[in-house]
């Protein structure tokens, strides 16, 4: 006879399973005008031909382009975590509104123009796969569907090219380095903040609430839905694949994930000129992400010296 217990944790089982194999999308709740911004709307077709959705933001006499990429869940705009159920997804500390049209904001104070997508299946990209995310494997065609996007436009194709790619953004953009280097020979550098693989972000969150234990279970329920395995993701793995200039950083005390899992990822990185930083003195993970916001000198500084 099963018990209710064992129901309980089946279903609670299922739902770290389904959280990680499929794509919950979040609203666009605001656009690069709310920040004064003048933008423009774009759409065009991932590699595999999924329509996606962007913002161009112009910047009046400047040849340099910068891609924005967001995390898991997020879109664009960012992630509406000040309102439910978004408020509830990451736990107490990670609960305050994500604006990245801020940070488009000062990308385009210096000097730089901005195209920021929705991947497949966020914001108001075209839905596909089923929603799968499959550790990035459908993410990574829409950032080389966005490389070939930049290079086919007659305005955008003669700029200088650098990338921001937050948390999946930053795994896809790692996962397309490895499988389709030369989409990216015109690359002068990558700022890659949060990278997180699936399973230790798994193992992390089952240790939280006394469940360290079933983390294969969760990944075989994992595996029924995708037909992949979360250990498919570690970032580290595609890392020796990325040889452009590589600045990346996290929260060491993120209570989403481990610090090793970042460090070995660097340490992986095949690129002769990287960099990496930790942000100290938080436990949460959207610290992280208003790092840019809050303290732009460093990756302002990264892009400068490698768009010259």
């Amino acid at each position: 006879m099963t018990s209710l217990a064992d129901v309980d944790l089946a279903a609670t089982l299922d739902a770290y399973a389904e959280g990680l194999a499929y794509v919950a999308r979040s609203p666009v709740l605001r656009t690069p005008a709310d920040e004064g911004l003048e933008y423009q709307d774009l759409t065009y077709p991932s590699a595999d031909g999924v329509p996606l959705e962007a913002w161009f933001i112009p910047c009046a006499g400047s040849d340099k382009l910068i891609v924005a990429m967001h995390a898991f869940g997020f879109s664009r705009y960012g992630f509406p975590s000040h309102v439910e159920p978004w408020k509830s997804a990451f736990g107490p500390g990670n609960d305050t509104e994500i604006n990245f049209i801020r940070d488009y904001q000062l990308l385009h104070e210096a000097g730089y123009n901005v195209l920021a997508f929705d991947f497949r299946n966020s914001g108001r990209s075209g839905e596909a796969n089923g929603r799968l995310s499959l550790s990035t494997l459908f993410e990574a065609r829409d950032v080389v569907g966005t490389m070939r996007y930049v290079r086919s436009h007659p305005e955008l194709s003669g700029m200088t090219l650098g990338i921001f790619a937050r948390c999946m953004g930053a795994n896809a953009t790692f996962r397309a380095l490895h499988t389709d280097p030369a989409e990216f020979d015109d690359v002068r550098c990558l700022v890659a903040p949060l990278l997180l693989s699936p399973r230790v972000y798994l193992e992390t969150r089952l240790e939280s609430v006394g469940l360290a234990e079933y983390a294969d279970e969760v990944d075989h329920r994992y595996h029924l839905i995708t037909g992949g395995r979360l250990t498919d993701g570690y970032t580290r793995a595609w890392a020796p694949s990325v040889l452009v200039p590589t600045l990346t950083y996290g929260v060491h005390d993120d209570v989403i994930t481990k610090p090793s899992d970042l460090e070995e990822t660097y340490e992986a990185i095949g690129a002769a000129v990287k960099d990496m930083f930790w942000i100290h003195d938080t436990p949460s993970r959207w610290d992280g992400y208003k790092w840019f916001q809050r303290h732009p000198d460093r990756i302002l500084d990264w892009f400068a010296t490698h768009l010259e």
